[in-house]
């Protein structure tokens, strides 16, 4: 009987643990359409996603106050961002929680090239992930998730370029 309850719990242990892998806060997967979302960025223009297709995006989502965000977006500005600017490739990165004049006083500090725009009520977090940062979605110029991760690493961006790079060659 204590051998039956010793499996029994270690099962739920099991089970449970493997559900929170699982449950690691995502809400999309790779191969499916990237939910679709427009916002303005900080510079005035208009970003919708649906209107890319044809290009390659990188949809990044950070905040202000989270350190491998702050790793990471001086990263993109050195090593993403001027390698594919000018080929048909687009990038966007989403402040979570921020509104316009909290990321508006980040950008005079930080000057940083690319897109940035605020999702102050996580509305187009929402559609991608409950929980995280930074998280990085690539899409490819059909819409569909080809990359999706989240925290921050060199080898990861690295891999990224690397996708970015053969996907625009498709």
């Amino acid at each position: 009987m204590k051998r039956l309850t010793l499996l029994l719990i270690l099962g739920l242990v099991l089970s449970t643990s493997l559900w929170a892998v699982e449950n690691d806060g995502d809400k999309t997967k790779k191969g499916q359409t990237a939910p679709d979302f427009s916002v303005m960025t900080l510079d005035g223009e208009q970003f919708k996603l649906s209107d890319m297709k044809g290009k390659v995006v990188l949809v990044n989502f950070f905040a202000t106050w989270c350190g491998p965000c702050m790793k990471e977006l001086p990263e993109l500005e050195k090593q993403i961002w001027p390698r594919f600017k000018d080929k048909n490739f687009k990038q966007i990165s989403i402040g979570r929680e921020h509104s316009v004049s909290e990321l508006k006083k980040f950008q005079s500090t930080k000057k940083f090239s690319f897109p940035i725009a605020a999702d102050p009520k996580r509305e187009i977090y929402s559609k991608y992930a409950e929980k995280f940062i930074p998280r990085n979605y690539i899409i490819n110029k059909e819409g569909k998730i080809i990359f999706q991760a989240k925290g921050f690493s060199q080898k990861e961006l690295n891999e990224m370029m690397k996708i970015i790079e053969k996907a625009l060659k498709e």
